[in-house]
């Protein structure tokens, strides 16, 4: 038997959408590119530190000799309630259950049923783990890697979710797949924080989804950009010619039962994190919590301008986290400077967070026209 065969034939049982697979040697190309993100400061928190744990499988698991990979799409079609109350978007990543934990059980089925034929050592990664997912995935053959910085498959476009196993069974690789953007540059363009680079790079420090990821301060121009997007952002698929057409998805779990694909704004101030828990503890967008929502949300109440919301503002800037009280000062000023003005050199009275009032005081000087250094590394 053969056991290649036999592993693609238990993940379509699965509901796998694609499988590749691909060996364990060094990505040797990478480690130039790294050096060089890191160099020009476009690494984020969120990546491993040690640069040979990201190219080199062995450093990983030390008996590995090939990695499966798989790719579960979560474009699926979805119609959105009519009903419509002040929302900020949720990208489809984050519209159904976490990603992560759909992916990682169905890499264990995967194993289960290979331990039924063969005894096999391997570990398993969704997004998680130190190597490049998605250099694994385009040397396993599961797609192209585009302009966007995605993963590009012919059947499913880029709209899918990458987890792999890496595994002391020796199987035979895939070949990658030809890149196909070729002189289209339509998601470059579209990029709303020009994150995207020529010659498939990305500065992931501008990249709107990271922005609504990360706890460090959002420099105020970027923060402008970010529109109402609370968690993530698909710009740079949305507008790519090799999503149209393609198949959708069929993994139910990704489906929005609960979100509806948005977040209620007014709704999610009004939570305690038990009733946060309940309602979108089950996505992903949820792992930062609840005030990294809360703050992403404030942004988007002062990128609508709404001036209905002020009242629900200047409440917030009694909120016990002095990074929602800095945020909200910038949305006060964003709506309406000159009340906002007032309110803030009011509250200056009794802040007692001395880095809150240093933020407030740039903050009234940037509104008044002063400039504010970009502060990408506060």
């Amino acid at each position: 038997m053969n056991i290649k065969d036999y592993i693609i034939k238990e993940a379509e049982k699965i509901g796998i959408d694609i499988i590749g697979f691909t060996g364990v040697k060094p990505f040797e190309n990478m480690k130039k590119l790294l050096k060089e993100r890191r160099d020009k400061g476009y690494e984020t928190e969120f990546e491993e530190n040690d640069i040979e744990l990201r190219y080199n499988p062995k450093k990983v698991m030390p008996n590995s000799k090939s990695i499966i990979v798989i790719g579960v799409s979560y474009n699926l079609h979805y119609k959105s309630s009519k009903k419509f109350n002040a929302r900020g978007r949720l990208s489809k990543s984050s519209w159904g259950r976490d990603y992560h934990t759909v992916l990682k059980n169905k890499l264990e089925e995967l194993a289960d049923a290979i331990k039924k034929v063969k005894e096999f050592d391997y570990k398993i990664f969704v997004d998680t783990g130190p190597l490049i997912d998605r250099e694994i995935a385009k040397r396993a053959g599961i797609g192209w890697y585009g302009k966007n910085c995605s993963i590009i498959n012919d059947k499913y476009g880029s709209f899918i979710f990458i987890g792999y196993m890496i595994t002391n069974l020796d199987l035979e690789e895939n070949s990658p797949l030809e890149e196909k953007c070729k002189t289209c540059d339509l998601c470059i363009r579209a990029c709303p924080t020009n994150a995207l680079e020529e010659n498939y790079k990305i500065n992931a420090t501008r990249c709107i989804s990271y922005l609504t990821q990360t706890k460090r301060k959002i420099p105020y121009d970027l923060r402008d950009k970010m529109g109402i997007k609370i968690y993530g952002c698909d710009t740079c698929q949305l507008v790519c010619p090799k999503n149209k057409g393609v198949n959708k998805g069929n993994c139910e779990s990704f489906l929005p039962e609960k979100t509806r694909g948005y977040i209620e704004i007014e709704e999610l101030f009004n939570l305690s994190n038990k009733e946060f828990k309940k309602k979108y503890g089950h996505m992903a967008g949820s792992w930062r919590g609840k005030n990294v929502l809360k703050r992403n949300c404030i942004i988007a109440i002062g990128n609508m301008k709404d001036k209905t919301y002020l009242d629900l503002l200047k409440q917030t800037l009694k909120d016990p986290s002095p990074m929602i009280r800095e945020y909200t000062a910038w949305a006060l000023l964003k709506i309406e400077p000159n009340e906002g003005k007032k309110v803030i050199k009011e509250h200056l009275k009794i802040e007692k967070d001395d880095n809150v009032k240093n933020e407030m005081k740039k903050l009234l000087e940037y509104f008044e026209g002063g400039i504010i250094e970009n502060r990408y590394n506060v």
